[in-house]
């Protein structure tokens, strides 16, 4: 048994598989980002799969919850290659950007790219999306890993990031990816992977 739990607890980590991401940027994206001074990241949209079980009221409370995580742990990330110079513009802190928001209905009344940059007073905006499904429970991923040591997926997700440049009102950067986790992934693991996968192609970084 304490074999068993020490190898549960050893292999508890995540794991991204699937096909290359599709990426597009646009002819003057590099142009456009540099003279960008200022970029916020928008509250992700979250989508999560309906499970048995699980009434419509609780999935859309946690839809809430994971995309206030997943906004907290983009914005971390990105702030961290601020400070290691990784990234040369200055990232809206959440706090700023969601109290702006609430302040012009958003999430009540639709608003553009543009529009939000307009509210927040950014030059640029990241918007995500985020699809999220859990194929296996984490008991049957830890049955499947112990009888047959194969870590069955346990965390699906589909992401979509954009990069929405202010004074051109256009999109200049797509990123869209699909990724599995194991056993124990969390927000923080999961953003941690995607934007360093992202980031090779990332116009604002160095």
């Amino acid at each position: 048994m304490k074999k068993a739990t020490f190898l549960i607890t050893s292999l508890i980590a995540l794991m991204f598989i699937g096909c290359s991401p599709k990426i597009y940027m646009s002819p003057d994206a590099k142009t456009l980002s540099s003279s960008h001074q200022t970029i916020a990241v928008a509250p992700p949209k979250v989508s999560i799969a309906a499970r048995k079980k699980v009434d419509a009221e609780a999935i859309k409370e946690q839809q809430k919850t994971e995309s206030n995580n997943f906004q907290k742990e983009m914005y971390s990330w990105l702030l961290k290659r601020k400070m290691q110079n990784r990234i040369f513009v200055e990232i809206q802190d959440v706090e700023t950007t969601n109290a702006l928001l609430q302040k012009a209905g958003y999430g009540e009344n639709a608003m553009t790219p543009a529009e939000i940059c307009a509210v927040l007073g950014v030059d640029g905006l990241i918007t995500s999306n985020y699809s999220l499904s859990k194929p296996m429970s984490e008991g049957g991923a830890i049955a499947l890993g112990l009888l047959v040591g194969a870590w069955g997926s346990t965390n699906q997700t589909t992401v979509t990031l954009e990069i929405h440049d202010a004074a051109q009102k256009k999109m200049i950067w797509n990123y869209n990816h699909k990724a599995s986790g194991s056993v124990g992934s969390s927000s923080a693991q999961l953003v941690d992977a995607l934007m360093r996968n992202a980031s090779k192609k990332m116009p604002y970084t160095n």
